[in-house]
Parts: C-alpha cells; sequence; structure tokens
C-alpha cells in the first residue's frame, strides 16, 4: 500500500526533484533539471553509477541535431518522421513521436553547449532499414567525445567498469576510426601506432589507478554526465535502494527507502531504473522462450520503477511489436567460473561469416540489425526446438576480424577452444560435428554461399546490398564488402542464442514523459525515462543509437518539464 509523504516521521529532508537511476535517462534528468535551478538527488541502488548505458555502445539516435549539422549535414526536418512510420506501422504514437523528434535536437544543443557532455557525429552511419523512405544514410546519431577519467577525481571510483567480454583487458574500444586502427593494426604502420599508444596508456592506467581512464562509449557518456552533475550540485547517492513511492496530496511527493528513511520532493519523482531485463516474472509474461533468453541488462535491472509505478497506478504497455531490444549473444566462461554474455553486433556483416541453424542451413541476412538476427532466428525455429544458431567462419575470417569474444591477430585464439567457446574443424563436417550442426547442411550450404561469394552475390538475402550493411563490411573486399568465401581450413563456429541489450515494454507515458494512470490521464508528479517507459519505437528497431537515444530525449523532457513546474 502506497504510504502517504504527509505524515509527521516523512519530514526528514525534501529536494526539488528525485531522480531514481544513474543511467542515461536518469542523469540526463538529473542535470537538465539542476541546470534549469531544481536541487536535484539521484537514488541508484548500485553501488556504482552508469546502469546498463555505462556497459553500451554509446550511440545517441537524435535526427537533425546541431553536431551533425556543423559537420555539414543538413536534411529534410520530416524525413526521420517519414522512415520511423515506415518503420513502426501500426505501432506507431504520433505525440510520442513527435516530441522525440522536436526535443531531441534541443537535448543535443543543451547537453552540448551548457553541460560537460560534448559530442562528436556519427556522419556515415546509415539507419537500419535503408530501402524504406525517409531513411538516413548518415548524420542521425551521436557519441560522447572520449573522456579523461582523471577529471571525476575519487568519483571515478563510483563509475560502473565497462564489461569484460566487451574490452581488452578493460580498455574500450570506440566503434568508427578507433576500432579500425586495432582491426587493422597489423596491416598498416599508423593504425600499428594509434593501437600501441592505446595499450601503453591503458597499461599505465592500470597501475596507477586500477582501471582504464580513456573512456569511450557508454562510459564516456556515464563519465560526461556525471562530471555534469557534479558541476550543477546535484546529490549523487549510490547504494540507495528505493522502496515505494509516497503520495502529497494529489501527487507523487517523495519515496521510502528500504532502510525505512523518506525524501521527500517539491517536483516530484523521476523513474529510470533501467527496466525489467531481470525481472523473471515480467520476462516469463512478455518474452518468447524466455528460459533460453540472455540479457545484456545490468543486474540491478529488476523492474524496479515499472512496480513502484504501478503501485500507484501507472499503466504497463506490452502492446508492442517486440518487449525487447534483441541482441545474438554467446555465452562466455571465464576461468574464474564467472559466466558473462557477449552481443555479436560487429562481426555478422564482415565478409565471410554465416549464421546457420543445426540443420546446417542459413535463416537470415546476417548483415542486417542485431535484432533482426534474433527475430529471424526465432521464427526459423519450431518452438520446441532449442533457440540457438551458428556463426561459421574459416581461419582468414577469425585472424582478421575475430569472432565473438575470440580477438583478431595478433591475440592468441586456442585457449578459447580448450575453453569450448570456440569450436574448430579441420574440415566443415568435423566443425558440424564439434558443435552438433547436421554435416552434409552445413558442406551444402557453405558450397552454395561460396559459389556466389565468389562473384561477391548473395542471392538467398542479399547481403551487401545497402548502405547499412556495406558499412558493417570491409571495404577491402570487393566487389561486395559484406561478402568473401568460407575457404581456408580451419574452420571455426561460435554458437549464438537470443539476447537483448533491455526491455521495450515498460510504463504506459505521454509526449512530456509523464507516466500515465489507466484512464490515459497523467499522474502528477511521475515522469519515466529510459527503459523504465514503454519504447517510443513500439518495439521496433530503425537504427543503431535507438534507447539511449530516446533516455537522452525524454529524461530531459521530464527534467525541463518538472523545472517549469506545469501542472
Amino acid at each position: 500500500m502506497t504510504q502517504d509523504a504527509t505524515t509527521p516521521d516523512a519530514m526528514t529532508r525534501t529536494v526539488d526533484l528525485l531522480v531514481i537511476g544513474s543511467g542515461a535517462g536518469g542523469l540526463a534528468a538529473a542535470v537538465t533539471a539542476a541546470a534549469h535551478g531544481l536541487s536535484v538527488t539521484v537514488l541508484e541502488k548500485a553501488d556504482v553509477l552508469g546502469g546498463t548505458t555505462a556497459w553500451s555502445g554509446g550511440w545517441i539516435w537524435a535526427p537533425c541535431n546541431p553536431v551533425v549539422r556543423r559537420a555539414g549535414i543538413d536534411e529534410l526536418a520530416d524525413a526521420p518522421r517519414t522512415y520511423l512510420q515506415a518503420v513502426l506501422g501500426t505501432h506507431f504514437d504520433p505525440e510520442r513521436v513527435d516530441a522525440f523528434l522536436a526535443a531531441a535536437p534541443e537535448m543535443v544543443a543543451f547537453f552540448d553547449s551548457r553541460t560537460a557532455l560534448e559530442f562528436e557525429p556519427g556522419s556515415a552511419i546509415p539507419d537500419t532499414y535503408g530501402h524504406l523512405p525517409g531513411a538516413g544514410t548518415g548524420g542521425r546519431s551521436v557519441i560522447a567525445k572520449p573522456f579523461d577519467g582523471r577529471r571525476l577525481g575519487q568519483t571515478i571510483l563510483l563509475l560502473r567498469k565497462p564489461p569484460r567480454e566487451t574490452t581488452f583487458f578493460g580498455m574500450t574500444i570506440q566503434a568508427g576510426p578507433d576500432l579500425r586502427a586495432f582491426m587493422t593494426m597489423t596491416r598498416s604502420r599508423p593504425a600499428f601506432l594509434h593501437a600501441t599508444r592505446r595499450v601503453l596508456r591503458h597499461a599505465r592506467d592500470l597501475v596507477l589507478y586500477g582501471r582504464g581512464m580513456d573512456l569511450r562509449n557508454g562510459n564516456a557518456l556515464v563519465a560526461r554526465l556525471i562530471r555534469s552533475a557534479l558541476d550543477l550540485g546535484v546529490e549523487l547517492r549510490p547504494g540507495a535502494v528505493v522502496a515505494e513511492l509516497l503520495r502529497q496530496e494529489e501527487k507523487i511527493g517523495g519515496v521510502r527507502l528500504a532502510d525505512g528513511s523518506r525524501l521527500l520532493c517539491r517536483r516530484g519523482v523521476v523513474l529510470a531504473t533501467g527496466g525489467y531485463g531481470h525481472d523473471p516474472a515480467l520476462r516469463a509474461r512478455t518474452f518468447a522462450r524466455d528460459a533460453e533468453h540472455r540479457t545484456l541488462a545490468v543486474a540491478e535491472a529488476t523492474g524496479d520503477g515499472i512496480a513502484m509505478a504501478r503501485a500507484v497506478g501507472g499503466q504497463l504497455r506490452t502492446d508492442l511489436a517486440g518487449p525487447a531490444a534483441l541482441c545474438p549473444v554467446s555465452v562466455v566462461r571465464w576461468p574464474d567460473g564467472r559466466i558473462g554474455q557477449f552481443p555479436h553486433i560487429i562481426e555478422r556483416g564482415k565478409p565471410g561469416v554465416i549464421g546457420v541453424l543445426a540443420s546446417g542451413r542459413r535463416f537470415c541476412n546476417e548483415g542486417l540489425g542485431y535484432h533482426d538476427y534474433v527475430e529471424a532466428l526465432l521464427a526459423a525455429l519450431p518452438e520446441d526446438a532449442p533457440a540457438r544458431s551458428w556463426l561459421v567462419c574459416d581461419h582468414r575470417f577469425l585472424r582478421r576480424f575475430g569472432l565473438g569474444v575470440v580477438r583478431p591477430q595478433p591475440a592468441p585464439w586456442r585457449h578459447w577452444v580448450r575453453r569450448g567457446y570456440l569450436k574448430t574443424g579441420a574440415s566443415l563436417p568435423d566443425l558440424a560435428r564439434a558443435c552438433g550442426i547436421d554435416p552434409a547442411g552445413l558442406e551444402a550450404t557453405v558450397a552454395e554461399w561460396n559459389r556466389h561469394a565468389a562473384s561477391g552475390e548473395d542471392p538467398l538475402f542479399h547481403r551487401g546490398t545497402s548502405p547499412y550493411m556495406r558499412l558493417q563490411g570491409d571495404p577491402e573486399q570487393q566487389p561486395n564488402p559484406c561478402v568473401a568465401p568460407i575457404a581456408r581450413a580451419p574452420f571455426f563456429a561460435v554458437e549464438v542464442v537470443p539476447g537483448s541489450f533491455g526491455t521495450f515494454a515498460g510504463l504506459a507515458t505521454n509526449g512530456r514523459a509523464q507516466v500515465l494512470n489507466a484512464n490515459g490521464a497523467p499522474i502528477p508528479g511521475l515522469w519515466a525515462a529510459g527503459t523504465d517507459m514503454a519504447s517510443v519505437f513500439g518495439g521496433a528497431y530503425p537504427a543503431g543509437g535507438i534507447n539511449l537515444g530516446p533516455a537522452m530525449t525524454f529524461g530531459f523532457i521530464a527534467g525541463r518539464d518538472a523545472a517549469e513546474g506545469r501542472p
């Protein structure tokens, strides 16, 4: 039962705005509200800050923003809306989509000009479905500039470290020139020098600080938001578990913490607790094949914000095209016994790898989005069949691009075979038997692939035929940067299963990020951002950065709305 914030023992301490959660959505709301003059406290139940954002690639989809305009890209204002209408179909929500498209450029401009958050443009990053009307060919996304962690002082100890699976001994590599340098370091002297400098600096930081200080991707985004929050006097409270929301008359007026203490607020509460990736009950209700699903969300994403909002009348929306931001993952078992997940984002579209089922047959265009890969996998299998696939390549591919957690040359690979993560065979039938794939089926599939790959063609799924796919490929591979034969023994494979970055289903909200009740009316003093709110894109995945883009934008909207004090 929701308690009243007006009882005498509740009169402990009052601020203007409380934010629950310290990922992109929560910190964006906190920084925005503080910049508009509000006193703000951020409550984070983990002992570190950043949530799943700190583990992410850090890209932010924000069409028509001023950073890319300064880079020379100035597209028609209505093109992103046209594209979203084509992608979302019946799940297109005009109020929230229009609110996002109007506020996203304002959000980028605000953070870029008034805070420590500086951006680099994603000038060459196209939308996923280039064949649809309004699709962008670049310039709709931004990423936080690399950040020197020493600028946080002792607060660096509160920043969640990036995951082991997606780093090189804790060093984050950023998509774009940084990643290309590491991928080509054995073939290019400038690339070798760049990679060597980064590795040496990282080694120095490990000795001096116990972690990398050249922060990139989601870690840089969170670090810059934390720096901005500190500059504006935001109180950051990790280790603060919120038990429930408190009412004050007809609005949300505070929270009760798990330790029994209370905090009151004049303007209200922003929920940004990271969705329900680790909530067994909600997952079982909404996820297909939940028992086989591997989430990439942090362990603290247990649906707290959704549960608190529902306790005060907030509504959960599950009527989306999909419940989560899907991504194919492989399970990594480390020598110390820890189990992690590796997200297969980069290598699927590179030339010389295919995805196959246990039959040995391909089932999708591997070069399309990671969300599409998992959707195709689930659609290709009967419900009683294990939801698994394999990414198959040859020795040339493995050393040039890596496969999953296995790094490209000069990093060694044989220890991954000993651990059982990387399967190998001197021939394709040998590899198939090692994986549990039908040998004849795999041989036939690779033979058919190679027959067309010699001329850069994929008549089955048409890999490499859109700007998005070509960007994922290798420009040195011609005539198609996404297609090459699989011919040089030994052969390799990694088992890949359904996973997700975070949830799409969430609280019903309006264009002001206000949480809605059963009648569709806003609950006064209660906002939601990030994966606590139902995806503005209706469960579709139109482009990279569509998780952080809305999180930052609706966090910005919520913080601004709270500061304006509108009813």
